[in-house]
């Protein structure tokens, strides 16, 4: 079934932008050099739609456009080494999110460490939602959980793989709610969902910006979203507080990083560029449109984005060690 909204953008964006990099001096220089974007998703994900309309904005303030690099494999690890291994000049950063720059740590044999990337911008926190195929009998969560206890037994839900975030938080809900059922793993998150809306696969635990269109064309149900607060594009979604399920509260926040090492005037540019963007009122209203919360400037900072994924590796790593998920 396609899926519109998540078709990628047409256009790519291609072209330079003026960095300062530091000189063998003290004084830093202005090189005009290419950079790019790399993003550990498919072309059309929600990661990368988020990547196309930040870079469509970013160049406002660098002058010239960022080259997106859709760079797959490996829930985003792929990406993460190439990343990681590149030159800390200013000319390639990368976008991740909750599931690249926090449980990628906890659950792969890396080669790199997700908490050293040079911190750019904390871009957005969606939450996700708990979905159902659309003839799936439970009404509400409690309903949802309930009917998931009687049907353990044969109940699956679809994920983007094994410890993916769809994984981590099918797992997460079953310890808050002693149910079991069955996980499906998926090349990515859009095949998931088009078997759970042809009834092929009971839930899914998805990425706002990704599922929100069918649910509002009614191809799927939504029981709640993961947060304590409803989302200003789907207000008629009870937070999983109101529906019964205290504190299951989890985000896909999206940040940009450069390689380890890269030097603060480089930071500093990019940073006020990426928060340059996101000030955009167009920018602001797409990404509200697909569940995005853009947090307030203070909060955006190189600084703040550090603090924020520390503050996600300590949450997680240990539900994700204590399941045993692994990659396989």
């Amino acid at each position: 079934m396609p899926n519109m909204s998540r078709r990628p953008f047409l256009q790519l964006a291609l072209g330079a932008a003026t960095l300062p990099v530091a000189s063998r001096g003290t004084r830093a220089e202005t090189l005009a050099r290419p950079i790019t974007m790399i993003v550990p998703f498919a072309a059309g994900g929600p990661t990368d739609v988020l990547a196309r309309i930040l870079t469509e904005y970013m160049r406002n303030s660098l002058g010239h456009p960022v080259i997106i690099e859709n760079v797959t494999g490996a829930s985003g690890t792929v990406a993460g080494l190439r990343a990681s291994r590149a030159a800390p000049d200013g000319t390639t950063i990368t976008i991740g999110h909750w599931g690249t720059h926090c449980l990628n740590g906890a659950i792969y044999q890396l080669q790199y460490d997700v908490r050293e990337f040079a911190p750019i911008a904390l871009l957005a926190s969606g939450p996700q939602l708990i979905i159902g195929r659309p003839d799936l009998p439970a009404k509400n969560l409690k309903e949802l959980i309930a009917w998931l206890k009687t049907n353990g037994d044969k109940a699956t839900a679809g994920t983007a793989g094994p410890g993916s975030g769809a994984h981590v938080a099918g797992v997460f809900f079953q310890q808050l709610t002693a149910t079991h059922f069955s996980f499906v793993p998926y090349r990515g998150a859009g095949p998931a969902l088009n078997d759970l809306m042809a009834g092929h696969i009971d839930i899914m635990f998805d990425q706002a910006s990704n599922s929100l269109p069918q649910v509002k064309s009614g191809t799927v149900k939504a029981f709640a979203v993961t947060a304590s607060s409803r989302l200003a594009s789907a207000p008629e979604i009870p937070t999983v507080d109101e529906a019964g399920l205290l504190g299951l509260y989890i985000a896909y926040w999206h940040g940009i990083w450069a390689p380890k090492g890269t030097g603060p005037d480089i930071v500093s540019t990019l940073s006020k560029a990426v928060m340059s963007a996101l000030a955009e009122p167009v920018v602001r209203q797409r990404f509200a449109e697909l569940g995005q919360e853009i947090p307030s400037p203070d909060k955006q900072t190189p600084a703040a984005l550090r603090d924020h994924q520390a503050a996600e590796v300590e949450k997680w790593w240990p539900i994700v060690k204590s399941a045993n998920i692994k990659a396989e």
